[in-house]
């Protein structure tokens, strides 16, 4: 059973929860940083504790399209990793990898990506959601292992679904991370943290809570 409530956190309790978040996206950043092959700049403008129902609202509506990098945590804590960006994002992050024109089909067909282009979104995802695993297994002292990622282009709301039907059944809220990249919001990403409730309370007993 859990010891604590994600509705009666202590300001200390969130202000750590969200050090983590402020963390893992400058570990992002720097990862990012480096498969670009160049500099990238980031802000943490929100860092949350919010119900389900309430992430959709945050990213757009349930009906934007959205890519969506979803992937299971194993280790000394359990729990399921998300990282939502928008299209045009995508599209930025594409073109840059590629070295293309950072606005290429960024007005045009900007639902659609081939194969390659998937697997470099693919690539993308598995190294920013990694890179945010990492940084909260060192802050922790703690073993994070991370389950293949899945990437799935949907609508916000087909995309949460699914850790929404898995996160019932500990509770209702979980952590989110707006993080944007580069200059103009050149990448706008929500990282959402949905540990179950006993492995929060590991989280915050390593950082002395």
């Amino acid at each position: 059973m859990s010891k604590i409530s994600l509705d009666n956190l202590n300001d200390m309790q969130y202000d750590v929860l969200r050090e983590i978040g402020n963390i893992g996206a400058g570990n992002a950043t720097t990862a990012l940083s480096k498969m670009l092959s160049m500099k990238v700049d980031m802000s943490v403008p929100k860092v949350a504790l919010l119900p389900f129902a309430e992430i959709a609202s945050v990213v757009g509506t349930e009906e934007q399209i959205v890519v969506g990098i979803l992937l299971g945590i194993e280790g000394d804590i359990s729990g399921m990793m998300m990282f939502l960006f928008d299209m045009v994002s995508a599209h930025h992050l594409v073109n840059s990898l590629m070295m293309r024109d950072v606005n290429e089909n960024v007005d045009g067909g900007i639902e659609t990506f081939n194969e390659m282009e998937m697997s470099a979104l693919n690539e993308i995802g598995n190294i920013v959601s990694g890179s945010y695993l990492n940084a909260l297994s060192g802050l922790t002292g703690m073993k994070m292992i991370s389950t293949v990622p899945s990437l799935t282009v949907d609508m916000v709301g087909a995309l949460l679904s699914v850790p929404a039907t898995e996160f019932g059944k500990y509770g209702d809220k979980l952590l989110m991370i707006q993080s944007q990249f580069g200059e103009d919001d050149f990448v706008t990403g929500y990282f959402l943290l949905i540990p179950e409730l006993d492995s929060y309370d590991k989280i915050l007993t390593s950082l002395g809570m």
